[in-house]
């Protein structure tokens, strides 16, 4: 009776709802407390109560610091500014006396994670939770019901709420994802109508490419917790382990057909270095979600969906840390109020469920406090035990960036990290001070080092929610034992700084810079923009006792816009700012090609476009777009595929085409084909390998599968299904390093990202094959067996010339989450060499 009453008062809320778009705080705040007048609501701020518009990430942060300001309860820090420059904030919440004390709290908190840990009492230890909303921008009922529960924390008052704030340090991060957040907000409030339309085909619920989903560069936030390569991240992150919380929750919102969804996930899914008891406590704290949902009559599911493998994701990379991560998803109305299966779907009833999951978080916090801080406890002092000794190297010899970009990220991980105390050779591999560095494996993170090392092959499921592999050296293209002893390093490193190169010294000749430092491509770049000259070498040769390698760089001195002074200048500003030695030389005589030689062919300034908008998949053109604009300070043009047949594309040496779901037709193709012929390069991404074959743009000879749905129930058909996908593994492919596709690699091996099921034969010809897999390519990851059957000795690159230009085709994401070092050298070649192919 009490549920159908509930039921039905729901019913009439969501009718007067959707007839004037008004709502009241007391739809949402607990009835059996007071609040102090003196705290300003969200409406008395932002001029309307939460659920009535969506709240713009200027308005969030307005109302955050004014509580902040208003309530002895709270204290507000700006971590940093994302790429569009908004603050990213967190509030502290906790009682003033808590807050009077915060960092010696803070330091006996963190006593639970150090060695000697185990006599430490919890008895009386506050318990920290770290509530973050809305990762995804365009999932706004978490950010909008962070408003109604950063009123609730600093207004609420009672014995109840002294509670908890006694005995609890909260973590309040009210957006993860502000220029996403802003995005959708504009696009939801500028297509709601004052008459409210629920149809879901009304423009309010269809938000243009890319959406508000991801952060400026179209990445998803919720990926990068162990990448940690955005500056949102960075910020979480440091605060994470600035605290390491017992409890993180993410909320998030799903298809509006759905309930609302609270871990645990599928069991089958969860990493198997996470704990079993992690599970169970998660099992528990979820009794608190179903008891508060229940007293509200909402809906909700558990353990149906959704798992706990990937450690980059919000509510999983808690779980390798020693604390409880949870998901929350909600059923979203993506705008104001829509139709669905379940009935009308109003913005205020996403909020209302959200925010009374994160007051049955807390609940769970209070009730279960010492329980969690004992399991953080157990968790490190458990993991010190498993590593006895020894330790993981990795580098390269002939780029130092690279090997230190791990190492920063090993480093905002708390990681401990040690220099090379002097060159060795292990594993077959030379390492080196400056570009290698050890990590012992005995340290707190151990668990979190072996998840980020380790190359697993077998799984208990065979579906994945998200990437089932990420091994990092192989990530990042680095040389790697995980079995080097600890005598050969040196000082664990404190203050970790990129190599600094040499200076370059003047010469009235030329210069001389090798590929291979991860920079190469932005030192060049840097060159050709000031109009100088350059080539790059076809094939080896040696100069005064120096080995110099495929794709070496050559700038001559004589008929440059510079004077020989000038030159050697600038060409020292390249050096520092790309952290790559370029090498001054007297002569043109060499033992292999002398510098005068044909085999130097001279290069190009790249002018570079992507194709953009609707149908193109957003992440991996955001990627790209990140990689030039951020990395190698490129230029690219955007060009939205709806304004592409009015572009004048004569003045671009390369357009990059990433995945699309259909973007691109036969008129762009057409178009293509004249602009490759008059000597254009075009790079495609992916599924572009049909879409080139079909346009007669490529000659592609693809690997065939079946799906062998042999003895499949209708139950299993949707997971059988799933288990033929490559959601993300990695795999080795063999590389002829005299084709300027691999040009600066050291090895002839690569490792490559693939979460595609697109297989190409390998031509008869074999110099047509500087790319391709190994008999057994698999290094990491899950694949099924018949995919596994298909791809060894395909091929992952395509080149075909097309009159004075040329057709190129990755299978496989080179670029992917920013993280992937180790192949963005791929790119930048096809780029700066395509017409040396």
């Amino acid at each position: 009776m009490r549920l159908l009453l509930s039921l039905c008062l729901s019913l009439l809320f969501a009718t007067a709802y959707a007839q004037t778009g008004e709502v009241d705080m007391e739809y949402y705040l607990p009835k059996d407390i007071t609040y102090n007048p003196n705290i300003p609501t969200p409406e008395s701020v932002i001029g309307y109560t939460p659920g009535e518009w969506h709240v713009s990430h200027d308005k969030l942060s307005e109302y955050m610091r004014t509580l902040a300001a208003a309530s002895d309860r709270m204290t507000i820090e700006n971590r940093g500014t994302t790429f569009e420059g908004r603050p990213i904030l967190l509030l502290t919440v906790t009682s003033p006396s808590n807050h009077a004390n915060i960092d010696n709290i803070k330091k006996e908190h963190l006593k639970l994670v150090e060695d000697g840990s185990a006599s430490l009492n919890t008895e009386n230890m506050p318990i920290v939770v770290y509530q973050g909303l809305s990762i995804h921008g365009n999932e706004p009922s978490g950010a909008n019901a962070g408003l109604v529960a950063a009123y609730y924390l600093a207004a609420a008052q009672g014995q109840k709420i002294d509670e908890l704030l006694k005995n609890t340090v909260i973590l309040f991060d009210p957006s993860f994802n502000p220029d996403g957040l802003q995005r959708f907000a504009y696009w939801a409030n500028t297509n709601k109508s004052i008459n409210i339309n629920p149809d879901p085909q009304d423009r309010e619920y269809d938000e243009v490419w890319p959406g508000g989903r991801t952060n400026h560069y179209w990445f998803d936030m919720n990926r990068d917790w162990l990448p940690v390569q955005l500056p949102e991240s960075r910020a979480r992150i440091a605060t994470f382990h600035d605290w390491y919380p017992n409890i993180l929750t993410d909320h998030h919102e799903m298809g509006s057909n759905s309930s609302f969804f609270f871990q645990p996930g599928i069991q089958s899914r969860t990493h198997p270095l996470t704990p079993a008891l992690n599970q169970e406590l998660t099992k528990q704290i979820g009794n608190y979600h179903a008891k508060a949902l229940d007293k509200i009559g909402s809906f909700y599911y558990t353990e149906e969906s959704f798992d706990d493998f990937y450690y980059g994701k919000g509510s999983t990379f808690p779980d390798i840390n020693g604390g409880i991560g949870i998901l929350f998803e909600q059923g979203s109305s993506r705008g104001h109020a829509q139709e669905t299966v379940n009935g009308l779907l109003e913005f205020p009833f996403t909020i209302r469920n959200q925010f009374t999951a994160i007051l049955s978080t807390l609940d769970a916090a209070q009730g279960m406090r010492k329980q969690l801080l004992d399991y953080q406890r157990d968790f490190f002092k458990n993991a010190r035990g498993e590593e006895k000794g020894g330790a993981y190297v990795f580098g390269n010899e002939k780029d130092a960036a690279t090997a230190y970009h791990l190492a920063e990220v090993l480093k905002r991980h708390k990681i401990k990290v040690h220099d090379v105390k002097g060159s060795f050779r292990e594993s077959g591999k030379n390492f080196k001070s400056g570009y290698s560095y050890i990590v012992p494996k005995n340290q707190r993170q151990s668990r979190l080092i072996k998840a980020m090392f380790e190359k697993r092959t077998k799984f208990q499921d065979s579906l994945f929610y998200d990437i089932s592999a990420w091994s990092f050296p192989l990530a990042f293209g680095l040389d790697f034992s995980e079995n080097a002893s600890l005598s050969n390093a040196g000082n664990e490193i404190q203050d970790l700084k990129m190599r600094t190169p040499k200076n370059v010294s003047q010469s009235n000749y030329a210069y001389l810079m090798e590929w291979h430092e991860y920079y190469a491509p932005k030192a060049l770049n840097m060159i050709l923009e000031k109009g100088l000259r350059a080539k790059v070498a076809m094939e080896t040769f040696s100069l005064a006792g120096t080995s110099y390698d495929y794709g070496t760089i050559m700038i001559p001195v004589q008929n440059q816009e510079l004077s020989a002074s000038e030159m050697g200048a600038f060409l020292n500003k390249v050096a520092q700012e790309a952290h790559i030695d370029i090498t001054a030389v007297a002569t043109g005589l060499t033992e292999g090609i002398d510098l005068g030689s044909n085999q130097f062919r001279p290069l190009s300034p790249a002018k570079v476009a992507i194709l953009v908008g609707e149908g193109t998949n957003s992440y991996d053109a955001g990627e790209i777009w990140h990689l030039f604009d951020t990395r190698y300070q490129m230029k690219i043009t955007k060009l939205d595929v709806k304004d592409f047949n009015r572009a004048d594309i004569s003045k671009y040496t390369d357009i990059i085409l990433p995945a699309s779901y259909g973007a691109y037709d036969k008129t762009i193709a057409d178009k293509l084909k004249g602009w490759v012929r008059n000597g254009g390069t075009l790079i495609g991404y992916r599924n572009v390998a049909n879409w080139l074959e079909n346009n007669k743009m490529l000659n592609i000879d693809f690997v065939k599968t079946e799906n062998p749905a042999k003895n499949v129930t209708f139950e299993q058909r949707r997971d059988f299904s799933g288990a033929q996908v490559i959601g993300g593994a990695i795999f080795e492919a063999n590389q002829d390093r005299s084709h300027p596709i691999n040009f600066g690699y050291t090895n002839d091996k690569i490792s490559l990202f693939r979460n595609t099921t697109i297989f190409v034969k390998a031509d008869s010809t074999s110099y047509k094959n500087p790319i391709r897999y190994t008999k057994n390519p698999l290094q990491a990851g899950y694949i099924s067996t018949i995919n596994l059957e298909a791809i060894p000795e395909t091929r992952p690159f395509v080149h075909q010339s097309s009159g004075r230009g040329e057709v190129i085709l990755f299978t496989d994401n080179t670029n992917f989450r920013a993280f992937w070092y180790g192949t963005n050298k791929l790119l930048m070649n096809a780029i700066f060499f395509g017409d040396q192919m």
